[in-house]
């Protein structure tokens, strides 16, 4: 039986993905899936619908920091896929509290390649970030473009590509690392003030208040629903010829914070008017991705349009907020 380990697993892209390997119909199914998260940003919550359920038990969470090496190591051992996606994930957070993010988003890293290296696993597939481009004066962005990172938390994600990069040409590691354009999607934890825009947004439009939108609400994204980039990830864990090589995993869309709040208000059918703050430090203008090569190369096909993905995701954060007050 294969061993899947999923770092940040308790995460919403991390359970995410937990369910797609428990998924035969996904094409897994096939091993047993070792979460390894330290629950400061997941949450026990997300797995429990894969846990102790008949043929769904194959699943353990180990509440294990990834900035301790030592007890990576047996948990890592032997696994046919690490897929990597424990950080500290917000560009605020990084530079309100660089030190933490520099030990886990760079550190932990380390470790987890150190770790896989060493229990000869076989592919750690990353979990990258857009942020690490910057501002480009050209839309989409390719993966040929020169890194322009504005804030600590973009250098740290960009340097942990390089250090995949680099445990596959020294130590023979296979590794492929996936640039996540701004990820949405159910189980996504809007309670902290780093939590990304559109959980937020969901947040608002439930409790029928004004979000708060950082700048004058034009800055674009690309946002990519969260099966779409799950999927992604576990074509990258078997696709051929993609060894130390990094991808674009987004959607190649590119709406901005307005249009999305237009939407979800058209939607649920309210109108609620949102108020504005001034732009955050070290945030990206614009952001759409080039899927050329994610496409050709790793069978990326999305699809979930943007108007689906909201409505799913509204859908189940109405359910949770029924259910437990989200």
């Amino acid at each position: 039986m294969k061993k899947y380990v999923v770092t940040g697993g308790a995460g919403f892209i991390g359970s995410t993905i937990v369910r797609m390997l428990l998924d035969k119909q996904a094409g897994f199914g096939d091993g047993s899936v070792e979460v390894v998260d330290n629950l400061l940003t997941g949450h026990e919550h997300n797995l429990e619908e894969v846990r102790g359920r008949g043929v769904l038990n194959n699943v353990t969470l180990h509440k294990v920091d990834i900035r301790d090496g030592a007890a990576l190591v047996p948990l890592l051992d032997g696994a046919d896929t690490v897929f990597h996606l424990a950080a500290i994930p917000s560009v605020p957070r990084s530079i309100h509290e660089p030190v933490p993010s520099h030990e886990v988003n760079i550190n932990g890293t380390f470790n987890v390649l150190q770790a896989a290296a060493q229990g000869k696993v076989r592919r750690v597939v990353y979990a990258a970030s857009s942020s690490a481009y910057g501002d480009t004066e050209v839309l989409p962005k390719t993966e040929s473009m020169a890194p322009r990172p504005k804030s600590p938390y973009a250098v740290q994600k960009l340097l942990g590509e390089y250090y995949a990069s680099v445990f596959h040409s020294c130590f023979g590691l296979e590794t492929v690392a996936l640039r996540f354009f701004n990820v949405y999607g159910p189980r996504q934890d809007p309670s902290s003030p780093y939590s990304g825009v559109l959980s937020l947004f969901m947040k608002h439009l439930l409790a029928h208040t004004q979000p708060t939108i950082f700048g004058d609400g034009g800055q674009s994204r690309d946002f990519t629903y969260v099966e779409d980039v799950a999927g992604l990830c576990l074509k990258a864990s078997r696709a051929k010829g993609c060894e130390g090589k990094m991808y674009n995993a987004g959607n190649g869309g590119r709406y901005t914070l307005n249009q999305i709040w237009d939407l979800l208000q058209k939607i649920e059918g309210v109108q609620i008017a949102a108020k504005y703050g001034p732009p955050r430090a070290g945030d990206v203008r614009d952001s759409m991705a080039d899927t050329v090569s994610a496409a050709t190369e790793l069978g990326h096909a999305p699809q979930f349009t943007i108007e689906q993905g909201l409505k799913k995701t509204l859908e189940w954060y109405r359910m949770a907020e029924a259910t437990s007050g989200v």
